[in-house]
């Protein structure tokens, strides 16, 4: 699928007659563009350009597909399967310039923003209206890649997912139509759900320009605690006790006794060396208080410790920081090795089973690989600390993986929770999905029938 190199000069002069210098070739910017968080090698695009509204985005888009030439949509880089790995090489579209707010209704708990804009941005935007945006996968993400991924986080417990918090969008389809979906009633019954389509497609049906996002009124209190256990078992039970107690808890996170020795090293941390869980209440004071009694209590039957707190903004921040570090706390425990990062998420009542089945299978393996994860809602992580030049490592690795989403499955659950397809994954969708694939593919073929909109992802 390569574009010949006399195309791509082409393209590049048709670009820069209304983008200007915002259209590189440069080796270094293509290189920056051809990689995410991932382990994944590094697959650079032909070309770079800069657009800053949507118009531009469907000039770029209608010149691409003219030329039959692949486009790969780029936020800020932070995904974790490939996604942005231009592996036909082509247009990679940086949307990180389209970075306005561009309406706030407070009254109706929405805003509406460019996808360059990120989460910590958005935020400190609201913070003078009482008002907050609560999905928080760790990474500062832009939230167009947020949205293009279905990402979730340490809040979606309480507050869902992108899916449940995206209210509309604008898409540049692949032949450079501008589509809008959704709107600000919060229900509607007209026609199909083109919103959720685009949630989670990954930049493979169009190039996300416009998002309406879901706010949320900031709780009166929020307190954060961590509570260490004997066990790993008696930690994830706490977990499983406390959801299914339908404790409106807005995160739980789990932290094995290898992670838990990671971020102390990392982050100048104190808590023992043990399964930990990390909790956030919010509510109003009454109701923090009512939680925190009833989170103890199970704690306790599950050989859990008592609470140590965090409850002035600047405690509960570097609690978090500490555990949005936790991947690079893993690498710093073996200078010079990779990380390879995955995912699964399983029905809460099979929680217990596949961690603890995942753990004994890492420690069979001689891995180093942290348990860490969202287990509020079943979803959990692994970080494989690796020696890039041992083969043996790999393959173990390889194995390990294919296991734990081969038990994740069985089990009900999915091969990742939020960490998304990209390539990395594209070999367990159809185990899966089975036949749903095949109508997965009848979409794209419908929608993007010359695969030109970051081709070689979610299918192959």
């Amino acid at each position: 699928m390569s574009v010949p190199a006399e195309a791509i000069a082409t393209l590049v002069d048709e670009l820069r007659e209304f983008l200007g210098d915002r259209v590189s070739t440069a080796a270094a910017v293509c290189e920056q563009h051809g990689r995410d968080e991932s382990y994944h090698e590094t697959a650079p695009p032909d070309i770079v350009v800069f657009p800053e509204s949507t118009e531009e985005v469907a000039q770029v888009v209608s010149l691409c597909a003219r030329h039959r030439c692949p486009m790969i949509p780029f936020g800020t880089g932070t995904s974790l399967e490939g996604h942005v790995q231009a592996l036909h090489g082509g247009v990679s579209i940086d949307v990180s310039g389209m970075n306005e707010i561009l309406e706030v209704n407070a009254e109706d708990l929405d805003c509406r923003i460019q996808p360059g804009v990120r989460r910590k941005q958005l935020n400190e935007h609201l913070r003078d209206t009482g008002l907050f945006f609560p999905i928080d996968p760790g990474a500062d993400a832009s939230l167009g890649g947020m949205t293009a991924t279905r990402a979730s986080g340490t809040n979606a417990v309480r507050y869902g997912t992108m899916r449940e918090n995206v209210l509309g969008l604008t898409v540049v389809m692949a032949d450079g139509r501008v589509v809008r979906t959704g709107g600000r009633a919060r229900k509607s019954a007209a026609g199909y759900d083109l919103t959720r389509l685009f949630v989670g497609s990954e930049g493979t049906l169009g190039v996300i320009t416009e998002i309406r996002l879901r706010l949320y009124g900031i709780p009166e209190a929020m307190s954060a605690a961590v509570c260490s256990f004997d066990t790993l078992a008696g930690a994830v039970d706490t977990v499983i006790q406390t959801i299914q107690c339908g404790v409106p808890v807005a995160r739980i996170e789990l932290l094995d006794e290898v992670q838990m020795d990671a971020i102390n090293r990392y982050s100048g941390l104190g808590y023992p060396a043990t399964p930990t869980l990390f909790f956030e209440f919010h509510g109003s004071e009454q109701g923090v208080h009512e939680q925190v009694e009833t989170v103890g209590a199970l704690a306790a039957e599950n050989t859990g410790g008592e609470f140590r707190w965090a409850t002035r903004p600047e405690e509960r921040s570097r609690l978090w920081q500490a555990r949005h570090d936790a991947y690079y706390a893993a690498l710093a425990l073996r200078p010079g090795a990779q990380g390879w990062a995955t995912d699964v998420c399983v029905p809460i009542s099979n929680l217990a089973e596949c961690i603890l089945e995942t753990r004994a299978d890492i420690d069979a393996s001689g891995l180093l690989a942290p348990i860490v994860g969202h287990v509020g809602d079943g979803n959990f992580h692994l970080a494989f600390i690796l020696d890039p030049d041992d083969a043996g490592e790999l393959a173990r690795a390889e194995a390990v993986n294919e296991r734990m989403v081969a038990r994740a499955l069985d089990m009900g659950g999915t091969c990742t929770g939020e960490h998304g397809i990209g390539y990395g994954k594209i070999g367990f969708l159809n185990r899966e999905h089975g036949e749903g694939v095949s109508v997965m593919r009848s979409i794209k073929r419908a929608l993007d029938p010359g695969n030109l909109m970051n081709p070689g992802k979610i299918l192959p």
